[in-house]
């Protein structure tokens, strides 16, 4: 079968940093599935394993999570699939990656794929689907209220691929407020058009901003990224005893500011479940299911924003340079493989 990886790891812009190959296809066991991949997302987390994470052996060692593909065979303890549907799941970091023609995925953390949207649209979704409901009702809570609180959530990074399902989320699912950063025109208006009540810049004080919108506190924060830069201002801005969470990987964290306000911090990795074999693993896919059915139901739309082709390495280089260049606006998607052309 035809895939792409990388042998050794380093900057995007080497000719070699993706490379197509042909391995063999796997065959599942347990409660595998095996899925014939018709769509792919890119997602930070693919570049960061590129960067710092060598290959074990001698094979390139194949990226991606997101996908959405049809069931071709199963394994023996699978009850909840038969061959044939279609499935959406974001993968498991410690195996094998969605850039190759089949994958191998758990039964457990994948889910019907919604039939109302095209693959490339639903492929979009579930990675970041999977961070931003986890962080909003399994580390956030935000179904229980904070003591005195203005019923207020915060997105910083309301654009990226996370922010922008956090806030559809948000607003589908709870009666939150919700308030969402972003810096440019064009980012501005998408959070918008994806529901957040109120728009306001990251790269200028928050605080400020907040309390020309009359909005005194904040419950809940959801940080995407550079969480670093944005503590002392959450102490200032948030209600006490509020929770703050984060999906990225600062160098430096001083939580201090914090401490006044007994104000909670919460980190979420959508692969925890999966890493550790958690008892709530299948959780995973009761959530892709609940969010296919919101997607069929109108209520949620995808965070698709561009397709660069099919999966080759010269497209998935091509989007792990706009991931990394931090201008991405939603998600990265690729659509299949190339039909009759080997690999290289």
């Amino acid at each position: 079968m035809k895939a792409v990886g990388y042998k050794e790891t380093g900057p995007i812009d080497r000719a070699d940093a993706l490379i197509d190959f042909e391995t063999d296809k796997p065959s599942p066991i347990g409660h595998d599935l095996l899925v014939k991949v018709q769509a792919i997302s890119v997602n930070p987390v693919d570049t960061k394993i590129r960067q710092r994470r060598p290959p074990e052996g001698n094979d390139p060692a194949v990226l991606g999570w997101d996908a959405v593909g049809t069931v071709e065979a199963i394994g023996d303890a699978v009850t909840s699939f038969k061959t044939g549907d279609i499935v959406w799941y974001a993968g498991a970091i410690n195996r094998s990656g969605t850039n190759a023609e089949f994958h191998l995925v758990d039964e457990r953390i994948a889910g019907l794929a919604p039939k109302s949207i095209p693959a490339t649209a639903a492929a979009a979704l579930p990675l970041t689907t999977l961070t931003a409901y986890e962080m909003l009702f399994d580390r956030l809570c935000v179904g229980k209220a904070v003591p005195s609180g203005a019923n207020t959530l915060l997105v910083i990074g309301g654009a990226g691929g996370v922010g922008s399902i956090t806030i559809q989320l948000a607003r589908a699912l709870t009666d939150l407020t919700v308030i969402a950063t972003a810096s440019r025109p064009e980012t501005q208006d998408w959070v918008r058009d994806l529901g957040a009540h109120h728009v306001i810049n990251h790269a200028e004080p928050l605080g400020p901003q907040l309390d020309a919108l009359g909005i005194k506190s904040v419950d809940f924060v959801y940080s995407t990224n550079h969480s670093n830069l944005y503590v002392a201002q959450a102490g200032e801005m948030m209600t006490p005893q509020g929770r703050f969470g984060l999906i990225d990987d600062p160098t430096e964290f001083d939580i201090m500011p914090f401490k006044p306000k007994s104000i909670s911090v919460h980190w979420e990795f959508m692969y925890t479940r999966s890493l550790f074999g958690t008892g709530d693993m299948a959780r995973q896919g009761d959530i892709l299911n609940e969010v296919a059915e919101l997607i069929d139901a109108g209520n949620i739309k995808s965070t698709a924003t561009q397709t660069l082709g099919t999966i080759n390495a010269a497209n998935l280089s091509k989007a792990h340079a706009i991931l990394e260049s931090g201008k991405a606006k939603g998600k990265l998607v690729l659509n299949g493989f190339p039909i009759g052309q080997p690999a290289d």
